[in-house]
This record gives structure tokens, sequence and C-alpha cells, in this order.
């Protein structure tokens, strides 16, 4: 069982969300609060595997309530989900690796993916006891999702979903299967953020996640290329063939 406090100051915000959490047999609501002193408490009480939280609070906003709860190095944070009506929050928010963000007023479908994202982290912690609960998701200096506003929505991104990147002046182009998203942010900044067992800059204009290269070739003219597995082709420079022959030589 997977036990959740809800922390909302508004009485009916708690009660939608306990009536859509009803169908999610695993879980167990252990209590609510309205404040962040009650939040503060309860959660210290009951530790939690789950925290749904508001981020405007009476006394304190939901980051200063989650700063409290980590002033003690022994407590385990639980996880985090982030339930508001103001969408400026969300790169803090992802920050300090939440699981998901939901923007009031939310749906039973989208509550849910949040909820088997907590759920998927929270058995994964369970299997792994060495690891320190919410915790485990900053061991790793890498990002695994990236967060941006995309055509007035507010997206979670996991980096494993994603193909490929490419520079287009002022901003980079993320390529998923299926769309793209354009985002403000140089080339240089997103690959520091990047595993580099998993992401690899091929070109000054170019970044590739390989585990959807294919192979790497020689074109007719000389020059070198990296072809995806949907058959995409991406240039790649030669300053930077030599990264990926060292990769493919592991």
């Amino acid at each position: 069982m997977i036990n959740a406090v809800i922390a909302d100051d508004e009485v009916l915000a708690r009660h939608k969300l306990r009536q859509l959490l009803r169908e999610e047999t695993e879980f167990e609501i252990v209590g609510e609060s309205a404040t962040a002193a009650e939040t503060i408490d309860l959660v210290r009480l009951t530790k939690p595997d789950l925290l749904f939280l508001d981020i405007r609070m009476p006394g304190m906003d939901g980051f200063d309530i989650i700063g409290a709860l980590s002033a003690d190095p022994d407590f385990v944070l639980p996880r985090i989900i982030f339930t508001t009506a103001y969408d400026r929050y969300a790169i803090r928010a992802f920050e300090i690796h939440a699981v998901d963000y939901l923007l009031k007023p939310f749906t039973v479908e989208r509550l849910r993916s949040a909820v088997e994202r907590a759920r998927e982290q929270i058995q994964a912690s369970a299997a792994a006891p060495s690891s320190n609960g919410a915790a485990d998701a900053q061991d790793s200096p890498y990002t695994k999702r990236i967060v941006f506003k995309s055509r007035g929505r507010i997206l979670f991104l996991h980096v494993s979903d994603i193909r490929w990147i490419g520079a287009e002046e002022n901003y980079v182009r993320i390529s998923t299967e299926s769309e793209s998203h354009l985002l403000r942010e140089t080339m240089t900044r997103l690959e520091e953020k990047l595993d580099p067992q998993m992401f690899l800059r091929v070109h000054r204009s170019s970044i590739v996640n390989l585990q959807y290269v294919k192979e790497v070739r020689t074109e007719k003219d000389g020059e070198f290329a990296v072809l995806l597995a949907n058959g995409q082709k991406i240039a790649m420079s030669r300053s930077y063939r030599s990264r990926i022959q060292g990769w493919l030589q592991r």
C-alpha cells in the first residue's frame, strides 16, 4: 500500500482529489492538511510515500514546506506531485525533482498519469533499499526530464523520449518520435544537462540520443552522417567524429 497526504487550503479541491483517487486501490490517504504548518506536522508524523501539494498555502508556499521538511537530514522526503492553478512554478518544481505538476482543473487521465509515475518511482525505491527515497532522483547530476511551455501546454518531457536535438538560431529543436518542440536554450547548456552515456554531440548544431543510433556512415562526398533508427540522417562533422568512434569501440 502506498500512503499519501493531500495538502490544499481549499476544501473542495481536497474533496475532489480524494474522490478521484478512490479508484487507485494501491493508494491510501492517511491525512489531509489546509495550512503549511499542518502539512509539515502531518508529513513528519505519517511519513507518507507521496504528497499532493498545493503551491499556494497559508503561511508558506509549497517550496517553503519542502524546505522546512528538508531541514532534517535524516527525514526522507515523500514523492511530490504539485497541484496548482498557476503554471509559472513548473520549472522550479522540476528543479526539485517533483514527480509531476498538475494544473487545476486537471482531468482523471492526467491524474492517473501522474499517479502511475509516482507508483513506478516508489516501487523502484522499495526495490533498491539503499536509495534515499525522493533523494535518489538527485544522485545523478544529469537531468531526467525537461520542462518547458509549448503551444500553450506545460510539458514534462522525459529525456529518454528524445531522438535528437538541433540548433536553430537562439533556440534548440527537440525531436521525439512523433513531434518536435522549440526551446529557448543553447546547445552547450543543454549538453551539460544531458547524460553523456546517453547523448552525444555529433555536430556543433546536433546532439543525438545514442539508443536510437542505427549506424554511422561516410557519404559519397566524403562527409559523415549518423543514421537514426527511424531513417533520419543527422550530419556529423569531422571534429566530432572521434567522439562517436570512441563510443562505438566500448
